[in-house]
């Protein structure tokens, strides 16, 4: 049968089709031709996923989860976190599938029945959620103190999605790493980097990794010191199975111990969640998160004002050395350190300086500006320490991206939380809003503005009746860029314990561009 020329037809019709629809797109006339493509529109994320990391193996510490959202439009959705399985509980889990998998070979008419029935099961043995969120601008809270309580996989959607936080906080009373380890639980990636961890015999830093998917990932830890690249293969090509979490040692995947490391964790297959946890013999312990990406610059916002030492500790993944001038922004202006003026760090090396007496006993920000035309992306943190001789406690400030429209701290309580909002540039008009208590209370509001070159603390707004933990909402206005920061503070046995967590932009509302069609896809 010859068909050339119905096809012909056929595709000359549906050419003309979708010519006619394209033609409803084209501007009616030349002016509106060369007008710009409207703006995209901003809509609310309608899905967020988090990832906390497991706690640590103590028998006495007590960690809590506070879970919060703004308030927005409603409470139409849910968020919740579940437990991850372990690395036992997932050999486990898989040497069973394997077992069950040869049971079914040559199986009969009974198999559908059997799978049924280990689908009810799952459902019963399904683990009741952490700290469950039931309204939006109220938070949920949750206490344990399971010596191996296991890392957290949390989804957010519908209303609930748009700026979904969840802090996780331990108070360890005694031994290696005591003190307060805070840790804003993060969303999965494909990469990321660390800066300050090492892998001396006084420090036990562990890297906690946690995959929220279905299908397991692949990662590979490469660690880098004031010499390059650390030598050890234990860290390329490790498993962490699907909804699992997987712990590893930094120490055992390097050859030869290094003080101050940068950590690069990139996943060949799938998307993990990653954090540090530190713990001294001497300083205590807390956890040290993601920094900001790369970039030419960096901002560490909020170094308490009684840090007793900070230790910045600065690598370059890139090829060129970077030339860094160095700032701190505190209550009145930026001055340039005394001693510390500038910063030249070798690329693929990480540069560790001690700045003692840096901030003179006023809450400041560190600010790392390229100089003499250096574009190299860098990666820093801060290790700040507080107390004096066996009195001390330590926590870690990592570059931190700025607050585009919004941010939050959960899990705070009364007397203990701090904000520190910093403007390296330009002024900024900042409104902090206090959310009511897990356990009852009205919220409250302020608004501040953040002069240009400064970094202003800022206390929690004061509520009425407010009990439990609450979380602290902060929006820029106006102005400038604004970096932020919440540090935690207790005091055990004499001890000042204290952990800082950066905020950066909760990212709740992205960018739709609007599409038009485009008949180019049409040609070769």
């Amino acid at each position: 049968m010859k068909t050339g020329p119905l096809s012909l037809i056929a595709a000359a019709a549906a050419l003309a089709v979708t010519a006619g629809v394209a033609t409803l797109t084209v501007p009616d006339d030349e002016d509106d031709a060369g007008k710009a493509a409207p703006a995209a529109e901003r809509i609310a994320v309608e899905r967020s996923t988090l990832l906390c990391p497991q706690p640590g193996d103590t028998e006495v510490g007590e960690t809590t989860y506070t879970s919060f959202v703004p308030p927005g439009e409603g409470d139409e959705g849910s968020a919740e976190l579940l437990p991850a399985t372990t690395e036992s509980e997932a050999a486990e889990e898989q040497e069973k599938k394997d077992d069950e998998d040869g049971d079914k070979d040559g199986g009969g008419k009974n198999d559908e029945k059997n799978d049924e029935k280990k689908d009810e099961k799952k459902k019963d043995d399904a683990p009741d959620p952490v700290a469950p969120l039931k309204r939006a601008g109220t938070p949920a809270e949750a206490v344990t103190d399971d010596a191996e309580a296991p890392a957290l996989v949390g989804t957010a959607e519908g209303d609930f999605a748009p700026g979904w936080s969840v802090q996780q906080t331990t108070l360890v009373s005694a031994g290696d790493g005591r003190g307060l380890s805070g840790a804003r639980c993060t969303a999965p990636d494909s990469e990321f980097w660390f800066a300050g961890a090492s892998t001396i015999d006084e420090r036990r830093d562990y890297v906690q990794l946690t995959n929220p998917d279905d299908e397991a990932a692949v990662v590979d830890l490469e660690l880098f010191d004031k010499d390059g690249p650390v030598e050890g293969d234990a860290g390329n090509g490790i498993q962490v199975p699907a909804h699992s979490s997987v712990s590893v040692l930094l120490s055992t995947i390097a050859e030869q111990p290094s003080i101050n490391v940068a950590v690069h964790v990139a996943a060949r297959s799938g998307r993990v969640g990653a954090a540090v946890h530190v713990a001294d013999e001497q300083l205590g312990g807390d956890w040290l998160q993601p920094v900001s990406e790369p970039a030419p610059g960096a901002v560490l916002p909020g170094i308490p004002g009684d840090a007793t030492s900070v230790r910045l500790v600065v690598y370059v993944p890139g090829e060129d050395d970077a030339d860094l001038a160095v700032k701190l922004a505190g209550p009145n202006g930026s001055i340039t350190p005394a001693g510390y003026e500038s910063v030249h760090a070798k690329s693929g090396m990480t540069t560790a300086i001690d700045m003692q007496k840096l901030t003179q006993g006023e809450v400041g920000s560190l600010v790392l500006e390229p100089e003499d035309g250096s574009t190299a992306p860098v990666v820093a943190a801060l290790r700040v320490t507080r107390g004096k001789n066996t009195e001390q406690e330590m926590a870690f400030i990592p570059s931190s991206a700025p607050v585009e429209e919004r941010t939050t701290a959960s899990g705070n309580w009364a007397k203990a939380a701090s904000l520190s909002l910093a403007a390296p540039g330009k002024a900024v008009e900042v409104k902090v809003a206090a959310s009511p208590g897990s356990e009852g209370g009205e919220p409250a509001e302020e608004t501040y503005t953040v002069k240009p070159g400064t970094t202003l603390t800022v206390e929690p707004p004061k509520a009425s009746g407010r009990e439990g933990t609450f979380a602290l909402t902060v929006e820029r206005v106006s102005g400038g860029e604004l970096y932020a920061s919440r540090m935690l503070e207790t005091k055990e046995d004499g001890i000042p314990m204290f952990t800082i967590q950066t905020l950066p932009d909760d990212k709740g509302m992205v960018e739709v561009p609007d599409a038009g069609q485009d008949l180019g896809v049409l040609m070769d």
